[in-house]
């Protein structure tokens, strides 16, 4: 199947998946219950949410392994199974994407802040590892280090993945717009700030996901693009910015009105666009559908 920023040098835009959380919740996940065991207690279940974003349209899918890492499982007394559960992960994807999809398999903040001392960089960079190197033999193509705040635990993942799997490497930051109207990870990095951390770590691709819907996320893009002209960016938008309702957090965007701004995103700079909070397959198949389009341009004909 190639490598992902082979296609991406081509000039080919890419869709990739959207929110698994609320999917999982939809399949009768429990408040309190580990979200990413499900990859060994209901694999099919797993696999199923991979083949309703393959089926959508996705050209990537992630995997149920976001929080799979060794600090993260500990809290439910499954750190022993970090191994165990990540491969189970990227076989489910796989299995549910079929051969011809990339599965990007999810790794997510441990939780544990270098700043306060809870952590080294050594601890880190061993739990990455142990992360990656499961992902790697459970089938996936690259790895989506994601919703990263700080500069240093982000450089632990992409190295340890880049130095012990030959896995791709995708890096996605969370940010915030600030009163002054810039974005700032919760650790005061900006997009130019991560992308470089970033890309200086080794990743083969940078981004943004969840925190923001596509408007503001076509700024940070908007950012990285102007400080990194050949960087590859990837963008996992969330249906625009929650809002209470009844006590519940509601995404207001319609697969429509994200679909609507993707040509904005893509003119911006971004090479890899999909969901995060609140999307659907329906949303992704909204924005396969415009990226279908644009990839149809002549360079494409």
């Amino acid at each position: 199947m190639g490598k992902i920023v082979d296609v991406l040098k081509s000039g080919k835009v890419l869709v990739s998946d959207g929110a698994w959380g609320t999917f999982l919740y939809e399949k009768g996940l429990k408040a309190g219950e580990c979200p990413d065991a499900w990859s060994i207690d209901r694999f099919d279940d797993v696999a199923d949410i991979a083949k309703s974003y393959a089926d959508a349209g996705a050209d990537m899918v992630k995997s149920d392994s976001f929080g799979a890492n060794y600090y993260k499982l500990e809290h439910f007394g499954l750190q022993d199974k970090v191994t165990e559960i990540n491969e189970a992960a990227a076989r489910a994807s796989r299995k549910g994407a079929g051969p011809d999809k990339f599965v990007i398999a999810s790794a997510g903040p441990t939780g544990k802040l270098l700043v306060m001392e809870e952590v080294t960089e050594e601890d880190l960079y061993n739990a990455f590892r142990e992360q990656a190197v499961a992902l790697e033999k459970g089938g996936a193509d690259a790895i989506c280090v994601e919703t990263m705040s700080d500069a240093g635990e982000a450089k632990c993942a992409v190295r340890a993945a880049r130095e012990n799997t030959k896995l791709e490497v995708i890096a996605t930051f969370s940010f915030d717009k600030t009163i002054r109207g810039d974005y700032r990870t919760m650790m005061g990095l900006s997009p130019t700030d991560a992308a470089r951390e970033a890309l200086d770590a080794g990743a083969d691709i940078v981004g943004t996901n969840c925190g923001n819907g596509i408007g503001r996320m076509i700024d940070i893009v908007r950012e990285m693009k102007t400080a990194y002209p050949d960087a590859f960016i990837l963008v996992h938008a969330n249906a625009g910015l929650p809002e209470n309702r009844d006590g519940k957090d509601f995404f207001p965007e319609t697969p429509r009105m994200m679909a609507d701004q993707i040509g904005s995103l893509i003119k911006a700079g971004a090479n890899i666009a999909g969901g995060c909070c609140g999307t659907t397959p329906a949303h992704i198949a909204a924005i396969s559908e415009v990226v279908k389009n644009y990839n149809l341009r002549p360079a494409f004909q």
